[in-house]
């Protein structure tokens, strides 16, 4: 006879979905510290943002359709730290923008700091000057520019899925891109006439230039020093399966 024991059942059924979301899920735990960590500021809300988008991720794991976990992953953490840590935020990220100004329409530039394209020992140096200083601009922009500029240029996103995550429309998606990239061209300009970021002042042309790439670096979430994002306040907000 066949095990007709309904705890027996139940138990198989709970091992299979842990074993199901462990599968699916824990692949991409770097990438979504890697944005928390963006949105936050610091490793410690990092830490309890993903802990508790994780928690959440298995709680509604039933809802999840699909095969793109990642988006569904970064969606869950972009309300989970917009739920409990916007409050901490400071005042200068909360700004009133607007997202349409004319030549919003997608650039194609990027910036070299973001490139791997290795040569010689001189070359990796003076990436890693790079690295840095688009770091510390990167800091510096409102955390509805960033966020897009990560998803797009770290974790290779389509327009799609980010505006997905960012609960926007693709057409605001592609204009906060191209305002972002101006707004972190003009930083990185100030950082280098300032000497700050890379701390050595890296040559001014280099980390703002370049033409973007269809073809996104191939450096993946943890490449960067920091693991690690959400749109707007305004757009953020928990959609109507509880997440």
């Amino acid at each position: 006879m066949g095990d007709t024991n309904p705890c027996a059942a139940d138990q198989r059924a709970l091992d299979e979905r842990n074993r199901r979301f462990q599968q699916m899920a824990l692949p991409h735990l770097d990438a979504a510290y890697n944005l928390a960590r963006w949105l936050c500021g610091n490793a410690n809300d990092a830490d309890d943002v993903v802990q508790e988008a994780y928690l959440r991720a298995f709680r509604f794991f039933d809802n999840f359709r699909g095969d793109s976990m990642r988006p569904w992953l970064f969606a869950i953490v972009r309300r989970t730290w917009y739920t409990e840590w916007r409050r901490r935020a400071s005042s200068h990220e909360v700004q009133a923008f607007e997202d349409a100004e004319p030549g919003d329409e997608p650039a194609d530039e990027t910036f070299e700091g973001w490139s791997r394209s290795i040569e010689d020992p001189q070359t990796v140096l003076i990436r890693d000057e790079d690295v840095r200083l688009v770091h510390a601009a990167l800091e510096k922009l409102p955390v509805e520019f960033r966020e897009v500029l990560i998803l797009r240029e770290l974790e290779d996103m389509s327009y799609r899925d980010i505006a997905a995550i960012a609960d926007l429309p693709v057409g605001t998606v592609m204009s906060r891109l191209a305002r972002g990239r101006r707004k972190l061209a003009a930083v990185l300009h100030a950082l280098q006439a300032s000497g700050a970021g890379a701390g050595q002042g890296a040559p001014a042309s280099r980390a703002a230039s370049a033409s973007r790439r269809d073809v996104p670096p191939d450096a993946g979430a943890d490449s960067w020093p920091p693991r690690s994002l959400p749109a707007s306040p305004t757009a953020a907000k928990e959609n109507s399966d509880g997440l």
